[in-house]
This record gives structure tokens, sequence and C-alpha cells, in this order.
């Protein structure tokens, strides 16, 4: 029977066992326990759900919302993080603005702007993967619906990608996957309007080395409005502090149902011994 309990001890232990540490993991906004909201930045009810509202459809908003406490990611920076959000109830006129960044940074759980920069405009030691639905010239590749990786707060994508597979501004959720292999020096950007991670269009797949001048971070989002506006809503959020993409929360991923196949042939073992030494 001891045999037994540690084998099954020891299943238990290693099907819980997570493949990384998820250091946020929202599947809605019904808390906002974990996260410091700044500026316009507030939990809402859309209706249906709870989603965070990191701007509102007003008028010259401004919000930001990090993770409370800062976030060790190691030498090399490695993450993996996939959100849903959606922007509704866009202004007329416009069409909606400004739009949603993802943010990585070094400095504190209270930085951001608004308008144009779309909150991130002017945070330095930072990463920046924005979802912008405004045209604000040739700096946005004259497109009022594309991504763009950013740095140091600078709204000037370093790389642009202007063939979006969706609207942003179309009121649907959308899902984002944004990877960094700090190891292979590798940042991928997917959007999709799914949770099927397969399924999603690849829209960056850049070689480049983060230097964020330190590795404690703060991971979270910015936006902002101005003449045009939105709300500009996450609805479920999980970031990981190592690269491994999320793929699925309503099945065991790969390294989870490793470990459970170990798990039960531990157990399988465990009980044809016992059986052995029953019958001797």
């Amino acid at each position: 029977m001891k045999t037994l309990f540690l084998a099954a001890a020891a299943m238990a232990a290693l099907a819980a066992s997570p493949a990384a540490a998820v250091e946020l993991n929202f599947s809605d906004f019904s808390s906002t326990a974990g996260l410091q909201l700044n500026g316009d930045a507030a939990a809402a009810n859309d209706g249906t759900r709870d989603v965070l509202r990191v701007t509102p459809a007003l008028l010259g908003q401004s919000g930001s919302v990090f993770s409370t406490n800062a976030i060790t990611l190691g030498a090399d920076y490695s993450f993996s993080t996939r959100f849903t959000f959606n922007f509704n109830q866009q202004d007329d006129a416009f069409g909606g603005a400004d739009g949603l960044v993802f943010v990585l940074q070094t400095n504190a759980n209270s930085v951001g702007g608004g308008g144009g920069g779309i909150g991130y405009e002017g945070i330095p030691n930072s990463l920046g993967v924005e979802f912008d639905d405004f045209n604000n010239g040739s700096g946005d590749g004259d497109s009022g619906n594309h991504a763009g990786i950013d740095f140091n707060g600078d709204v000037n994508s370093a790389f642009l990608n202007t063939s979006l597979p969706f609207l942003l501004s179309s009121g649907s959720d959308l899902t984002a996957w944004i990877d960094y292999d700090g190891a292979l020096g590798n940042l991928q950007v997917r959007l999709g309007n799914s949770l099927d991670r397969s399924a999603a269009t690849l829209l960056f797949d850049q070689a480049l080395t983060l230097d964020l001048g330190g590795t404690d971070a703060f991971a979270g989002f910015t936006s902002g409005t101005g003449s045009g506006w939105a709300n500009h809503d996450v609805v479920s959020w999980t970031f990981r502090d190592t690269f491994e993409p999320v793929i699925s929360t309503s099945v065991p991923e790969p390294a989870n149902w490793a470990l459970l196949i170990m798990g039960f042939g531990g157990m399988g073992a465990a009980l044809r011994r016992r059986r052995a030494f029953a019958a001797a």
C-alpha cells in the first residue's frame, strides 16, 4: 500500500506541475488583483462579460495597466503572452482611435501617456507591440489598420505590417500571440479571430535582441484616444515569464500530457508490483 500511495502521490504531483510559471492569467477581469490600473483604465462590464477597458470610448482618454509587481524574465528576456481584445463603440467620424499596445518595460507600473502615442509614446527601456486603428500618416504606412513593433517609447514602428487579416475596429474579438525566444533572439507576433494559435496569421517573425535596461519588467497594456475614440477592451490575458507559446486553455498542453503519461505509467507499474507480491 505504501508503494501504491507513493506512486499515486508522484502522479498527482507530476500532473499538477506546470510546464512553465504562469505569472499572470486572467480568463476575465471580474477581479484585477495583481494589476495596477492607471489613468482612465478600469474594469468594466460590456453587457455580457467583465473586461479590462484600457480606455473608454470618449474624447481625450489615456490609460495603462501593468503587473503590480515586476517579473524577473532572466538575462535573455524570453516570454510568451496571449490576449484577446475588442475595439468597439468607435467614433463615427474617425472610425476609431487610437488602438492598443502590449508593453514590456522596466521602469514602473504607473507609466503611460495618451493620444496619438497610444499611451506608449515616451516609455523608455521598453518593447511595444501595437494594434493601431488610426492613420497617423507616413509613420503608420498611411494605414488605419496596422500592427507594429516599437522600442523605447517610439511609435514610429521599427517593424510595420499594414496587411492585417482582420479589421481591428470591427467590434469583434481578436486574439494576439507574442512570443520572444531570447536564446534565439526571435520575436513572433500572430493574430487570429479564435483561440486557435495554429490558425492565426503570422504577422512578424523578426530576429532581434532585446535590451530593456534590466531584467525585472512590468508587463501590460497602454491605450489612448484623441479626436477619435473607441472602447479598447482586453477580454482575457495570459503572460508567461519564459518562452512557451500559449496553445490552449481547454486541454493539457504537450508537456503536461507527457507528465500525465509518466504518472499513469508509474501508477501502472506500482499496481503490477503489488499484484505480483500478493500472488507470491
